[in-house]
């Protein structure tokens, strides 16, 4: 086997664009940047995928380079949602963070798989995409002197329409306006799972979820939390009632409370007021609860 490879430039490019969203998410000065919503979409709907399929099928004859890019479209699409499930069931939860943590995780190792089964295999038989040859050959179509006349103009207008469709899909990226304001508000059970929420009671028993509330306002926000029973206020601790929160940061804490009378299917409210409107709920989410005496 030969020792200087080039079959590993498609690997090297990945990982690179992994690496590389990841510096646009979690740096604050880059988060805004059109750059963050192109790369997510990839890291997203194909790098995985590609990754993964570099891993599973290393041989040229495996897959063709169409073949290959549709795939590695469809498997991202199969490997988001899992993994995200999978989160679901860990104290991290489907959060952003950990989210991106997860598929950069997976893709750089899938990456480096599909790095040592190539290795394995002899050079004319190892899976490489031909960046060079693929310039070569657009630069000979479009300035060499063979073919029509028509041929060579039908090739160049197909370039400049690929190009002038990137251009138009980076500016519509770019320039979508301002994104859209908004605050995650939302309960999880005692383990940080979405289940095993406390629905049932004795008189006098407490029960604990974890609020988390996230701020994607753009600006710092002063928010006020209130919980109720059937439209009866419950007692609150203040660093829990009252939360200030700057854009693109969160807090979860675990909340207790203690249901003051008995009843069935009661209505457990947990409200969430911004600085602007003290009197209408911002946000809200609720359990129904049974509250029964203590034998």
């Amino acid at each position: 086997m030969a020792g200087n490879r080039q079959y590993s430039q498609d690997l090297l490019l990945v990982a690179g664009l992994v690496i590389l969203t990841d510096i646009f998410v979690l740096v604050p000065a880059l988060s805004g940047s059109f750059l963050r919503t192109f790369l997510g979409l990839l890291l997203v709907l194909f790098l995985p995928g590609y990754a993964l399929i570099g891993a599973l099928l290393p041989a040229k004859k495996d897959l063709d380079g169409i073949e290959r890019a549709l795939l590695s479209l469809g498997l991202s699409i199969a490997v988001v949602p899992v993994m995200g499930f999978g989160m679901n069931y860990t104290e991290w939860g489907i959060r952003e963070v950990p989210i991106l943590t997860g598929l950069s995780v997976f893709t750089l190792l899938m990456c480096g798989a599909a790095y040592y089964r190539r290795q394995q295999l002899p050079e004319t038989e190892a899976f490489e995409v031909p960046f060079k040859a693929s310039i070569f050959a657009l630069k000979a179509e479009l300035l060499e002197e063979h073919g029509s006349r028509a041929d060579r103009a039908i090739s160049i207008l197909l370039v400049i329409s690929i190009l002038a469709s990137l251009g138009s899909l980076a500016y519509v990226i770019g320039n979508h306006g301002e994104e859209e304001s908004f605050t995650e508000f939302y309960i999880l059970g005692p383990d940080r799972m979405i289940e095993n929420y406390p629905t049932n009671y004795t008189l006098g028993e407490s029960g604990t979820v974890v609020v988390d509330i996230t701020n994607y306002e753009h600006r710092n926000v002063d928010y006020t939390m209130e919980i109720r029973l059937e439209n009866h206020s419950l007692p609150l601790p203040e660093k829990q009632k009252y939360i200030s929160l700057d854009h693109n940061t969160s807090w979860e804490e675990p909340v207790t409370f203690t249901p003051p009378f008995e009843g069935k299917n009661m209505k457990l409210e947990f409200l969430l007021f911004n600085e602007t409107e003290k009197n209408v709920p911002y946000r809200n989410v609720h359990l129904w609860i049974n509250v029964t005496k203590e034998v």
